[in-house]
């Protein structure tokens, strides 16, 4: 079990949005996506500060696969803030950037981050807009204003946007703790190699919230 001091603790959802679910099977469909809300919703029972971070993006982008081939390619030309293709995912009034059902409405979030909403940048992490991590989203500074030592994350999806946001705020001086079942990934093996990585960071992993205590 961990101990977490609730006061000085926030629940960090990850972009646990529709188009990276079944539910949007022509976006970024991760197996049971739609399934870590119970969790996720779970975890901010042991935080005083909820956070959301949302994918925002546009239609059309230097970034977006033409075809299945392009996928997960390298992006063509000087973009110093893209690297791979992806599919066309979680475009502003969409299904796709809703939240998955049976998450709170995004008013009763403490802090809703948007990310990627410029066409010539594709963050992974809710801590920056870009993959240099120079330009921040102002969540790390609001973190450490309210005095909050402990972030406990869960989201979509963990080898990517969530294992970079984890690695971002266990950079910026945050205890992290991750929980598996308010997570899921993109492929088995890229999950395992980015759980190692975190762990190797000084990040606790906690099967659920099951394992937590006030």
């Amino acid at each position: 079990m961990i101990k977490v001091d609730s006061t000085m603790t926030a629940s960090f959802d990850v972009d646990p949005q529709c188009g990276f679910t079944p539910l949007c099977p022509d976006e970024l469909p991760i197996k049971e996506g739609n399934l870590i809300a119970d969790e996720l919703n779970a975890q901010s029972a042991f935080a005083n500060f909820r956070i959301v971070s949302k994918d925002c993006h546009p239609a059309k982008a230097p970034w977006i696969a033409e075809s299945a081939e392009q996928i997960m390619t390298p992006v063509e030309g000087e973009y110093p803030n893209l690297d791979i293709k992806w599919p066309a995912h979680c475009v502003v009034g969409t299904l796709g950037n809703s939240l998955i059902p049976g998450l709170p409405d995004e008013k009763e979030y403490d802090v809703v981050i948007e990310k990627g909403i410029d066409p010539l940048k594709h963050p992974y992490g809710a801590c920056y807009h870009d993959l240099a991590e120079e330009e921040g989203t102002g969540i790390i500074e609001w973190l450490q204003e309210r005095k909050v030592g402990t972030v406990i994350v869960g989201g979509l999806a963990t080898d990517f946007c969530v294992k970079t946001t984890v690695l971002q705020l266990s950079t910026a001086g945050f205890k992290v703790i991750l929980n598996l079942a308010a997570c899921r990934g993109v492929a088995e093996e890229s999950t395992q190699l980015a759980c190692q990585l975190m762990k190797d960071k000084g990040v606790k992993i906690v099967t659920s919230s099951a394992e937590l205590t006030n």
